[in-house]
């Protein structure tokens, strides 16, 4: 059979991994697919850059959309990034009813909808297992892996940026911009690292494995989302001393009253296995009501990481494409006729635990005042501690029982004023993930 010849747009680090593993282990991809695969034709900005890695065989153009609607071609993989050009770019490739391999989460966290819907009408696939978690199959394995099951919730570390500067913080007790900065000097994090450490690529990521969990159109706008830039070295340590560690999840949860979609910092018990997750590693835990919790773990990004799930997913379009439409695996695992209307729970309505840290006037009487103010809000504290902080002044940690988001917002609204508070009120999150 012909090989199936493919487009790339992009040709930078993901791209060039794409065509490093293409080429080392074509004759066992093309034994797994049927069919070799080869990259025909390349859209890159710097082309003779290009030129001196693909050699004098291949196509290169600067311009991504001449590939989407070149008739020569079979499969589109876009790794340029963005959501304007790639954007146009995909639907372009799907329109001229070309399938599309991606690894752009931003991108379809946002305009998901509209490119699943694109692809369905002209009877192509969308494939995107490298939009999460690099080289960690978990795409697949909720898609695939995973269909008998009705997921209840799913807990992951899917930005390893964060998990490297978490792990980094604790175990050298070094405060957040120094290891943000050894972060970018070994390549962890970007020049900008904004969308790692304020967890929008997380978020992004999680939309996705929502919409693939439980059956939900792609709704990145109404995700909570927090970051680690505020957090304190001092808040590391005493979790550590309560025996938790902290790390960034991206959580969500299928409730009766709706879907939890949050990413934030949390207190992870440090004998579970997120917590103990390290480095810039991935992972994700997904608990089926028949599987039980599996554990996905891996690299989650990275050159060739990330084009093993590009060029995976090359392989199953291979496979696939003579395919009746109506007997594909769904872009997102349940028929588009299917999909559920469950609302997306706001995040006031969260029900968790929470590590609650301030700073006070160290005199009688202060304890009872706060005690009485979470009471009075209906919050159970499970434990606490006090640190002494100075001559006159201490800091009290409290470890919350499962209480709702908006009735701690309101106690904290309430002990922010009373007078002998001294600092802002450190709010955290606990997950007892199992």
């Amino acid at each position: 059979m012909k090989p199936i010849r493919v487009g790339l747009i992009g040709l930078g680090v993901v791209g060039g991994g794409v065509w490093t593993v293409l080429a080392q282990n074509g004759g066992e991809i093309a034994r797994r697919a049927g069919r070799r695969i080869e990259v025909a034709a390349v859209a890159v900005r710097d082309v003779a850059k290009a030129r001196a890695l693909v050699g004098p065989d291949v196509t290169i153009t600067t311009d991504g959309m001449a590939l989407a609607r070149d008739p020569d071609l079979d499969i589109i993989v876009e790794l340029m990034g963005g959501d304007t050009l790639a954007r146009d770019c995909i639907l372009e490739a799907i329109a001229q009813g070309k399938h599309v391999v991606t690894a752009n989460k931003a991108l379809l966290a946002m305009h998901g909808n509209e490119i699943f819907a694109a692809a369905q009408a002209r009877g192509v696939m969308v494939a995107f297992e490298a939009a999460v978690a690099g080289g960690i199959p978990i795409i697949k394995a909720i898609r695939e892996g995973l269909t008998a099951n009705r997921i209840q919730w799913l807990a992951g570390i899917i930005n390893g940026t964060t998990n490297f500067i978490l792990s980094e913080m604790r175990q050298r007790g070094l405060p957040f911009d120094a290891v943000l900065a050894e972060a970018q000097r070994l390549g962890y994090a970007e020049a900008d690292p904004t969308f790692d450490i304020e967890g929008v690529d997380a978020a992004h990521k999680l939309t996705l494995l929502a919409s693939l969990a439980f059956g939900i159109p792609v709704q990145f706008d109404k995700a909570h989302i927090e970051g680690i830039s505020r957090l304190s070295s001092e808040d590391i340590v005493h979790a550590e001393r309560l025996g938790y560690r902290i790390k960034l999840l991206g959580i969500t949860r299928h409730r009766p009253e709706g879907i939890e979609l949050r990413v934030h910092p949390a207190l992870v018990p440090d004998h579970c296995l997120l917590a103990n997750v390290e480095g810039a590693m991935n992972a994700v835990l997904v608990r089926g009501d028949a599987v039980g919790p599996s554990l996905y773990y891996g690299q989650g990004a990275g050159a060739l990481p990330t084009a093993s799930a590009v060029v995976a997913d090359l392989v199953d379009v291979t496979r696939l494409q003579m395919a009746d439409p109506e007997h594909r695996v769904p872009h997102l695992a349940f028929q588009p006729d299917a999909m559920a209307d469950i609302p997306v729970l706001p995040m006031a309505d969260v029900r968790t635990s929470f590590y609650l840290r301030l700073r006070v006037d160290d005199r009688p009487g202060v304890l009872a005042d706060l005690a009485r103010v979470l009471s009075d809000a209906g919050i159970s504290v499970g434990s606490m501690f006090q640190q002494p902080h100075g001559e006159h002044q201490a800091d009290i940690i409290f470890l919350t029982h499962e209480a709702r988001e908006g009735d701690v917002d309101q106690a904290l609204r309430t002990i922010q004023g009373l007078p002998f508070v001294r600092s802002d009120v450190t709010r955290l999150r606990v997950e007892n993930i199992t």
